[in-house]
């Protein structure tokens, strides 16, 4: 048997935060992993402001900023009509911008650190049950071992099976349309320092910029192929992103498709097993949020259990689920209007972006967006 102080199930950005969070605050954490190295696909690549910033005193930050591309502005647009430019370069923040970087690229150094700090993943290793007593939790592995720690943390993502086993509800539903996710190499009339959302008449798609001179689209249809080619990402560019100087695919690097589903767990504490990340809350990518909350959540999260361990109230771990659910709620929301207004009918899109535009006109509006989209307004 594997003794520890806390176990966290899943290495993604959440798992990994938490692990290099407790160890850094001086705690002994196993954390597992049923996915071999660098098998993560590279869904996220946002980093906020307010998620910089959190990770800027456990020591992973300075990589992060080097690495990735520095956006200070997002805007809504209608082919080559700007409605709502939202910028970030005014923001009371050391990290002023939106980081554009590959989940990959993210987990490779919060990987690092927490090697740096010591400590390692156990991978491929399936949690398969999961049983708590009044002084722990002890988890089997599909391997046969086990693990015996004070608390567990689920960061195992949407089909969390420690959720599952824990018996907390996960309520909520699924859109309609798929997304279809694309890293391309382009040329053309699409900005290098700008991520931009395209509310065409045709329908949404995402440009992004990120290293090494490739973007990541993102953009709603129907029936989303499995494997997006050029020309299937040709026609979304050229029936939704620019016109005057359209865009041309040169090369689809890596692509993918996914539904979306918008769910929150009923609880994100039952006893000794705390939930973060995509365990506790899933939602529309529209804002980049969904990493970003969940780094939060395991910061959070593993400053929590280091003061209990270290002999705080357990009641704090009631503390932390209290606070954070509503505010996975409130980014649920937010993420649920974009996904509202991107997915309009044809006939209601030219009303919706003639209302953008004259909102967009508006600096409380422009700030408001900037607060919410950056996370400082979680502070």
């Amino acid at each position: 048997m594997i003794t520890t102080d806390v176990l966290v199930v899943g290495a993604g950005p959440v798992g990994l935060t938490a692990a290099i969070v407790l160890t850094q605050l001086g705690h002994d954490v196993v954390i597992v992993d049923g996915q071999a190295e660098g098998a993560n696909t590279s869904r996220a690549a946002v980093v906020h402001s307010r998620t910089l910033e959190l990770l800027e005193p456990y020591g992973v930050t300075p990589a992060l900023v080097e690495r990735g591309v520095h956006t200070p502005r997002f805007t809504i647009r209608d082919r080559d009509r700007l409605l709502v430019p939202v910028p970030f370069d005014g923001l009371p923040t050391p990290y002023p911008y939106t980081l554009m970087i590959s989940q990959a690229d993210t987990e490779a150094y919060l990987l690092a650190r927490l090697e740096k700090l010591g400590g390692e993943v156990l991978r491929p290793a399936l949690v398969t049950v999961i049983a708590q007593d009044a002084s722990g939790v002890t988890a089997t592995l599909d391997d046969g071992r086990t693990v015996r720690a004070s608390y567990l943390l689920g960061a195992d993502g949407m089909h969390s099976v420690v959720r599952e086993q824990s018996g907390i509800g996960f309520g909520g539903g699924t859109y309609a349309e798929s997304f279809s996710l694309a890293d391309v190499r382009l040329s053309g009339g699409v900005p290098e320092n700008e991520v931009v959302l395209y509310f065409a008449p045709d329908g949404l798609v995402v440009v992004a910029p990120l290293p090494g001179g490739t973007y990541r689209i993102v953009a709603t249809v129907d029936e989303a192929p499995q494997h997006p080619d050029v020309a299937f990402v040709q026609r979304l560019l050229d029936s939704r992103g620019p016109k005057a100087v359209p865009a041309v695919v040169e090369e689809v690097v890596w692509g993918s498709r996914f539904r979306v589903h918008h769910r929150i767990a009923d609880t994100y504490r039952s006893g000794r097993i705390l939930l973060a990340g995509d365990a506790a809350h899933v939602h529309s990518p529209a804002g980049g949020q969904g990493m970003n909350l969940g780094i939060e959540d395991a910061v959070m999260a593993g400053e929590t259990l280091a003061k209990v361990l270290d002999g705080g109230s357990p009641g704090l771990l009631d503390a932390y689920a209290t606070a954070r659910r509503p505010v996975a709620e409130k980014v649920v929301g937010l993420a649920s209007r974009l996904t509202a207004l991107a997915t309009m009918s044809a006939a209601r899109r030219p009303l919706r972006n003639l209302v953008l535009a004259l909102a967009g006109r508006l600096p409380v509006v422009r700030r408001r967006l900037a607060w919410q989209l950056s996370g400082l307004g979680r502070r």
